[in-house]
């Protein structure tokens, strides 16, 4: 999803700072499935308040510089609406975990176990993290991602738990010293 379409969409749940939004994203509902950084929630929230999707008011802070909430319009919320009539691409599954365990299978095996046991404790921090949230006051929507996103969580855990004995074994029993093969998918 586009960056402003997940502000616009962040917005239709109710005014928020640029700070709030990137909270949500980083901690929040869309911690699991979204990334953004600071250096791209301003710019789409700067065009946004430009195409006239949201508005911005400046609130007066005490010793601080002015808060900016961030609104979403009318026209704002049709531009959403057109966008979700848009069915969404497919997931993408980028892993630096994936990757890091298929090189280390070819040319350091020893590393394997550590980043199986790693990921598996990022895991459970993840489950229980977006358990929390659970506890919170949300809408059904959120609750349905975040209940999701602990559903993905536990089945990525349930794999490398029962998955790790025999890869690690065979990946140290040297039957793997050979040059791996690739595996690719061709363009039809």
């Amino acid at each position: 999803m586009e960056i402003k379409t997940l502000c616009l969409g962040i917005l239709a749940l109710g005014d928020a700072t640029g700070y709030e939004i990137k909270k949500l994203v980083a901690e929040g509902s869309f911690s699991f499935f979204s990334e953004a950084s600071y250096g791209s929630i301003y710019p789409a929230l700067s065009k946004l308040t430009k195409d006239c999707l949201v508005t911005c008011k400046a609130m007066a802070q005490e010793g601080r510089p002015d808060k900016k909430i961030y609104s979403l319009t009318d026209t704002g919320r049709e531009a959403l609406n057109h966008s979700l009539k848009r069915a969404p691409g497919p997931d993408k599954n980028r892993s630096e975990f994936l990757a890091a365990v298929l090189f280390a299978e070819a040319v350091a095996p020893e590393r394997i176990s550590d980043l199986i046991e790693e990921r598996i404790l990022e895991h459970k921090q993840k489950i229980h993290a977006l358990g929390e949230l659970l506890e919170t006051d949300m809408t059904p929507g959120s609750k349905f991602v975040i209940e999701y996103g602990i559903s993905m969580q536990r089945a990525a855990l349930d794999h490398l738990v029962k998955n790790r004995e025999d890869f690690e074994k065979h990946t140290m029993s040297g039957q793997n010293n050979e040059t791996p093969a690739r595996t690719t998918t061709a363009a039809h």
